[in-house]
């Protein structure tokens, strides 16, 4: 048995403002921590608190209509990277140089776009619709003929059916390397998401894909999967075991083959995008740097290479979309496959706020210098609620995620999809249950296959 939870906080139904307490003001509380050597002229700042293929033609790359500073990525040299220290001032001045010509934009967002409007209530009311019709658990193998067996992972089902993949993307909400809820809609916004960046990423990597017979599903070629998740970060931030800030905060200095400086503070921007893969253990993921991946085995020095290269260009590439829209992308983890004819592909999924973390930009540095959190659009609430409530790596029951923070995190996903891809989420018009539309679907997908 894990550590004695304590007892959950009521949150009525009834009030939104209630959800913000996780959501929004949960981002407002401050309290000290160490104070980095600053330059003379630096004003003080209290810190932050240290919370423990679809077959489409190849798309162009999109051009910003302004002029955004490099995010240049670091070296890869000997399996090491090292950083430079870059001033708490300095790290938040980079974006506000992003967002200098960005000001009467229409995509400057701020929180009001996130909480409130027309667009809101009818998604919330949509989402209430459907909180008893989440995809938790999918049996394909037993519905569609061919099928030859399904592997469950913590969001994903997946089937093999000879030369392909059925990757049916549910509604699970994981965390901690568990899974914490279901969310309505989350598996259709990660599997539209994913294919939105995948179709504008191929100037940068290839992909798995081969049709899309469902909104919740992709149907992928085979390929060799490396062992490896390539996560790629731009800023020190993070509440897991695993995330930068915990580990730095801990004394680390050196974090998967990456030598960070002394002084950083939670949530400042790094002088370059950094490379810190992990294993892909069967419960947990396990940091790991370029050198054990190649020594143990886990991938060829060529193919980490020609991988590193492709994760740190999606990653800038992924910056740059998002900051055209108002956002921060924050950090993210890709995975990479070797196909038959011996070519590195994009799997899995690209730039979903499952997978990455994002932060409104309009708002980053005024919080940053504060020593608020910064207003997020992804699932870090949801786990800071549950960190507050529970040990959620040791306890072997977790409390139930309260039906507020539910509704809150589906409009979030909902919200994030809509702001980067600016088109709008086709809200399901049928009650019908999701198994059976899929299973109709990829029947008919999986005929046309043979």
């Amino acid at each position: 048995m894990g550590k004695p939870r304590r007892s959950a906080p009521h949150i009525s139904c009834s009030s939104f403002s209630r959800v913000q307490l996780y959501a929004t003001q949960r981002n407002h509380i401050k309290s000290p921590t160490f104070e980095p050597k600053r330059p003379s002229n630096h004003p003080k700042r209290k810190m932050a608190s240290p919370m423990t293929g679809v077959n489409t033609a190849k798309t162009s790359a999109i051009k910003p209509p302004f002029s955004i500073p490099s995010f240049t990525s670091a070296s890869l040299c000997a399996g090491k990277t090292t950083l430079r220290m870059l001033s708490p001032s300095s790290s938040s001045s980079l974006v506000k140089a992003s967002l200098t010509h960005r000001q009467d934009s229409p995509h400057n967002l701020s929180l009001d776009a996130l909480i409130k409007g027309d667009r809101r209530e009818e998604v919330v009311g949509a989402i209430n619709r459907s909180l008893s019709n989440c995809l938790s658990e999918t049996n394909l193998h037993l519905t569609v003929p061919g099928i030859k067996s399904k592997t469950r992972g913590k969001v994903r089902d997946i089937y093999d059916y000879g030369d392909y993949l059925i990757l049916v993307t549910t509604d699970r909400q994981s965390a901690f390397d568990r899974v914490l809820a279901s969310i309505p809609f989350k598996g259709q916004v990660l599997n539209e998401t994913s294919l939105w960046w995948f179709d504008r990423t191929q100037h940068i990597t290839s992909n798995a894909v081969v049709s899309v017979p469902d909104k919740n599903v992709t149907i992928a070629r085979k390929c060799s999967v490396f062992p490896v998740e390539f996560v790629v970060r731009g800023f020190v931030t993070g509440s897991t075991d695993t995330s930068l800030w915990t580990v730095y905060k801990n004394g680390v200095r050196n974090y998967c083959g990456n030598v960070l400086p002394d002084g950083l503070v939670k949530n400042q921007k790094l002088s370059s995008n950094i490379l810190t893969p992990t294993t892909k253990a069967a419960t947990h993921d396990v940091p790991v740097t370029p050198d054990e991946i190649i020594e143990r085995g886990l991938m060829s020095q060529a193919d980490y290479e020609e991988a590193s290269r492709k994760a740190l260009s999606l990653f800038e590439y992924g910056q740059k979309v998002a900051l055209e829209h108002g956002m921060i992308l924050v950090d993210t983890k890709y995975e990479f496959g070797k196909g038959e004819d011996g070519s590195i592909l994009l799997i899995d999924e690209v730039h979903t706020p499952d997978s990455s973390r994002y932060w409104i930009a309009q708002s980053y540095e005024e919080r940053f210098q504060n020593g608020l959190e910064p207003e997020n659009v992804d699932k870090e609430f949801l786990r800071l609620w549950f960190k507050d409530n529970c040990n959620p790596y040791e306890d072997e029951v977790l409390p139930e995620a309260p039906e507020e923070l539910v509704r809150e995190l589906s409009w979030r996903y909902i919200f994030l999809y809509e702001t980067i891809t600016k088109s709008k989420f086709e809200l399901p018009l049928s009650e019908e249950p999701v198994h059976d539309r899929i299973s109709r679907n990829v029947k008919t997908a999986v005929a046309a296959l043979k």
